[in-house]
């Protein structure tokens, strides 16, 4: 559905720092600088990029936005968050585990990265592996 996504951020190197750090927790390389100063994120067909806003005003978060990446287990998510706290992330939301949605039974982490974009890291349980004593409702 999307082509790409792309965040605004006030310092490059600092949200570079923190996307290198969690993105390669989930199996992406490093960020590539273009020649107009943006770095991207290349992997699953999947393009995450960073760059200072263009009209040259500061940048600035999505209130009620939120940027969902896909893991392949529990242990990966709380590996993201990890990384994600230790290089300038701050949690946000509860956290780390077990969240209901609809049929969906999810295991999710929130952060808020340097330039205080929320985002999220996602494992969605298959249904016969669940442990419903575990579910918190959301």
């Amino acid at each position: 559905m999307f082509s790409h996504i792309m965040i605004g951020v006030n310092d490059l190197e600092i949200s570079r720092s923190f996307y290198d750090a969690t993105l390669q927790i989930l199996g992406y390389r490093k960020g590539v600088l273009d020649p107009k100063g943006r770095y991207f994120y290349f992997g699953g067909g999947n393009i995450l990029a960073l760059t200072k806003p263009i009209n040259g005003e500061p940048a600035s978060h999505g209130n009620g936005a939120t940027i969902g990446f896909s893991s392949e287990s529990p242990e990966q998510v709380d590996s993201w968050y990890a990384s994600g706290l230790a290089n300038g992330g701050v949690s946000c939301e509860d956290p780390p585990g077990i969240r209901k949605s609809g049929k969906f039974q999810l295991y999710l982490a929130y952060l808020r990265d340097p330039a205080d974009n929320k985002v999220c890291a996602m494992y969605r349980y298959p249904k016969q592996k669940l442990q419903s004593n575990k579910i918190v409702n959301k």
